[in-house]
């Protein structure tokens, strides 16, 4: 009979922690996001799902989306109390570029009202997690009406849901410096403002989806078919698929997500 030489204890030690970590992987569990550093503060392990969890996205006007989560979690950017469900949401974000996207007196039934601005020079800092949802943010600077400069005055939403880092750029007025794409980290899908003029043109919104490197661009605060349809021609040029639906809302998951960067418009007031 042959001798078998026993692994060394800290061998098998390894040897289980690298199966149990195996099996980890094939738990069937809902898929978490890893938007870093902004929306999470400590490292994600991947999971299979059989079941992929997705987001339900709905343009309800100007820069206002609904953002739906599997547990039923309703979030909205820009919210003024114009643009949005018929029944309150239960997450706000809001930006103060003018009152089209912001409101001072929000519905009171609102859980999660969140504000794009801090007080005085202090940044908004903002990281709530809300059952399968977590919000937070990037601030950002923002012109006013004299053209000046407010440090700050800006915030760059990420929602973090079913494996999915979305980010709403709210009045952005700027490219993002190095620092911002760090602090970002991974974006999946991006909401830009796409007007031409009020808060980029549209050269400088092509350069900030080429700075983000999303997989799927929602257009919003176009307010002319002509400005929109000028956006989605220079990203033709850049190569990104574009559809145009009829419809205000599209479901998202990490499987149905094209590996060719799409820029999809939907309509609604804008």
């Amino acid at each position: 009979m042959f001798a078998t030489r026993a692994a060394p204890c800290g061998m098998t030690a390894r040897l289980a922690v690298a199966v149990l970590a195996a099996l980890a992987l094939l738990l069937p569990v809902v898929a978490e996001a890893a938007c870093t550093p902004v929306a999470s503060r400590k490292p994600h392990l991947w999971r299979v799902s059989t079941a992929e969890p997705s987001l339900r996205i709905t343009f309800v006007g100007h820069a206002s989306f609904l953002i739906e989560s599997a547990q039923g979690v309703r979030a909205v950017t820009d919210y003024s109390g114009h643009h949005g469900p018929p029944e309150p949401p239960d997450i706000v974000t809001m930006n103060r570029a003018h009152s089209t996207h912001y409101t001072l007196n929000p519905d009171p039934r609102i859980k999660h009202v969140l504000h794009g601005w801090g007080e005085g020079m202090e940044p908004a800092r903002h990281n709530l997690l809300y059952h399968d949802m977590r919000v937070t943010n990037l601030p950002t600077n923002i012109r006013d009406w004299g053209g000046n400069t407010i440090v700050n005055g800006n915030s760059v939403f990420v929602f973090e849901s079913a494996g999915l880092c979305v980010a709403h750029l709210g009045h952005l007025h700027h490219l993002l410096l190095p620092a911002d794409l760090d602090a970002l980290g991974r974006i999946d899908v991006l909401m830009i403002m796409v007007d031409g003029g009020y808060s980029l043109g549209h050269r400088d919104a092509v350069t900030l989806v080429e700075q983000i490197h999303p997989r799927l661009v929602l257009p919003m605060h176009y307010f002319s078919e002509i400005n929109l349809n000028r956006f989605l021609s220079f990203m033709r040029d850049k190569d990104f698929r574009i559809e145009v639906r009829d419809t205000p809302t599209i479901e998202v998951s990490r499987a149905t997500l094209s590996s060719q960067p799409t820029v999809i418009a939907l309509p609604g007031p804008h």
